[in-house]
Parts: C-alpha cells; structure tokens; sequence
C-alpha cells in the first residue's frame, strides 16, 4: 500500500483511573469492547488501508478477544509510554510506506466516520489534530492555588485525536525525539510542534470523549441506553422427548442422564427456547422458520449457534440483548447443580454479563407429559431494546 492511508491505534495503557478490573481499552459499553469500537471506526473506514493495533504485551488474549474478525495488521507490543507505544506502532508500519499515518487513542470509541476524514485531509496538507472550543473559563493556578491570570478561551483548543501527519515526517519525529531522550511528550502534536513541523487545528467533535474515569464509562452508558429507547418483551418454548442415550443438552451443557433426548439438532430445549423468545421480540419468524428440521444441514447441529445467530439478527438491528428469564420444567436431571454453569455459558454465547441470564427450574409435580418423565420443556423470556423507528 505505498502512498496509502495507514491508523495506529494505541491500545498500550493499563487505564487504572477508569476502574474495574480489566484496562479500560477491554472494557465494554452496551456489547462490545471499548477497543473494538475504536478499531472499528478505521477497519471500516473506506479511505483507510492498514490498521496498526498497539497493544501491551500482558494484553495478547484479550486483545484476541476484542479484536477478532476485524481486518487488521498482527498487533505490535508498546513501550512504557504513549509516546513509546506510538513509535512502535509507526515502525511497525515501515515496511507498508504509508504516505499519511493517523495516530489515535484506543479510549475514544465514539469517533465519526467523518471526523476520520478530516484528520486523513489534514495530513495529507502537512498535519493536524482536532480540537474543540472551551466552554468554561480557563485560569491558569499557581502552586498555592491563587490564580496566576485568565487565558483567551477564544484561543484554546482541546486537544483530541485521530491526529493526521505525512507518515516519514512523524516518523523522523519520533526517532529524533528518541535520540534526545524525550520521552513525555502526552500527544503527537506536542512531539511534532518541538520537531518544528507545523500543525494545524481542524474541528473536532464534542462526542468524541476519552473514557478515563469510571463517571465517563456511567454516562456513555447512560447515552446509550437512552437511543435505544423501544422496549420489546418476546417469550419462547420448547419441548423434547425423551429418548435412548446417556445424556441431555440443556444451556449449552452436556449434562449426564440415564436417557437421552429425541431431536433433529442437539435438542437443547433452554437454548430453542431462548432464540424463539429473542426472535420473537424482533417479530422475526421463529426457529423453525430459520432452522428447518427438514434441512439436512442441521441434523445434530449444536444449538449455541443457533442462539448466537438470533443475537447477531438483533444486534443488526442496532438493538441489545438486556435479559433471559428461562424456566425448566422436568423431574430430572436436577438442575441445580448445574445452573451456575448453564448461566455462564448462555451468557457466553449471547455475548451479555452472566447477570443478566435468569435460570430457574421446577416439576410439573409428577404430571403430565414431564411429571411421567417422558420429556423436557423450556419457557423463555427475552427483553431486548432497539432504536426507535425499526421495523
């Protein structure tokens, strides 16, 4: 890709002012990563080539997790700062003699498509950062808190990224910078302006937030919560019969019994159950409508992927999965020994907190089609929520 666009998104921090137990960049808001949003944006973006990823080299698996499916070059370990991290990224990227290079930090999930393209112009006319007017008065404070003087805020900027350079004169940059032992510089811009390159402020955006402290990660849920303001309820059933076997699948779960369960897929009641309930607040048919028994392609099929394919048709949609409430009818197998695990894998699969996944289990008290213990039944509820004005 010689004279292309390439992204380094730098991933590399541990993000402990955010809190939680995870780095921020692999925390998720709604139901995705923060770094998967952030790649995203540039992986999708029609005038970008190659996306560099920077990562910490604690951070391969997680990494793995955030990032999979996405078109990106082999991520790259960090060095102990920002602007360490960003030169490896840079020098990583040699080999592809980008002409222009945008460097952007991995905490800024909420950049526009638009906003890409400003900082690719402004590169490619020598070099710019976005920025944003002040709103609040800016004093300058000296160390015993008195005020020193009142800036122009009519002058300030706040400094944001994706910034935008020519690639070898960023890169020179870096290394001239790196011969000096400078190693503080908090931004792109800051290393570029003291390498004497000139750097122009286009506009920036007021969405495009760094997520840095655990009020930023409450409002930006809080926001996106709130534009997915239709609530729908959908509730699915299932049953099977019993059959010869050694063991039944419910949740995912290969649980031993002494019968097995009669199907044309792996018969996993929980797991029907809870993709009729999910499609069913879509108004989107039903699993048989998906899944024909009649098809010989899902004769012994696992049913995880049948429940991830009825999350993924609501997530095209811009909507969430926000909860399964599922009851098992049947005198045996006894569930809970295994329901904690039931939780976590349907969990897994739907691609929501484990908190959100209900699992109960009752008898039918000995009658009936479960209480003669000649099969099992599911009931399933999903709640989901999706932007006002889908079909």
């Amino acid at each position: 890709m010689p004279g292309g666009v390439a992204a380094v998104v730098v991933a590399g921090g541990r993000g402990i002012r955010a809190g939680g137990s995870l780095p921020k960049q692999y925390r998720t808001l709604g139901d995705m990563p923060i770094l998967r949003k952030a790649l995203s944006i540039f992986a999708g973006h029609p005038e970008v080539d190659v996306v560099q990823p920077v990562i910490h080299r604690d951070d391969a698996a997680l990494f793995h997790w955030s990032a999979q499916g996405l078109d990106l070059l082999a991520a790259v370990h960090g060095g102990a700062t920002r602007q360490g991290s960003v030169r490896a990224g840079l020098e990583a990227l040699e080999p592809q003699r980008p002409a222009v290079v945008l460097v952007h930090d991995a905490a800024r999930p909420f950049t526009s498509a638009a906003l890409v393209s400003r900082a690719i112009a402004a590169a490619r006319a020598g070099g710019g950062v976005p920025g944003v007017a002040m709103r609040d008065t800016i004093k300058e404070v000296g160390a015993d808190g008195r005020v020193v003087r009142t800036l122009d805020r009519a002058r300030l900027r706040g400094i944001q990224t994706p910034q935008g350079f020519p690639f070898d004169a960023l890169i020179a940059a870096h290394r001239k910078a790196a011969a000096a032992g400078r190693d503080d510089f908090t931004d792109d811009a800051a290393l570029a302006e003291w390498a004497g390159m000139t750097v122009v402020v286009f506009e920036g955006e007021e969405g495009n937030i760094k997520m840095t402290t655990p009020q930023d990660f409450a409002r930006a849920e809080a926001d996106d919560i709130a534009l997915l303001g239709d609530i729908r309820t959908g509730t699915g059933y299932d049953v099977h019969v019993f059959a010869d076997g050694d063991h039944v699948w419910l949740g995912g779960l290969r649980i031993p019994h002494d019968r097995g369960v009669c199907g044309h897929s792996d018969a996993d009641v929980v797991l029907h159950a809870a993709v009729d309930a999910i499609l069913g607040a879509l108004a989107d048919g039903d699993i048989g409508a998906h899944f024909p028994p009649s098809d010989p392609q899902w004769k012994g099929a696992s049913s995880d992927r049948f429940l991830a394919f009825a999350v993924e048709r609501l997530r095209a949609r811009g909507g969430r999965l926000m909860h399964l409430d599922i009851t098992i009818v049947c005198e045996a197998p006894r569930i809970g020994p295994h329901r904690d695990a039931m939780r976590a894998r349907i969990a897994e699969i739907a691609g929501i907190a484990v908190d959100r996944v209900a699992v109960k289990a009752t008898t039918s008290e000995k009658v009936g089609f479960t209480g003669r213990r000649e099969g099992l039944v599911a009931f399933a509820t999903a709640t989901v929520r999706l932007p006002w004005g889908q079909p």
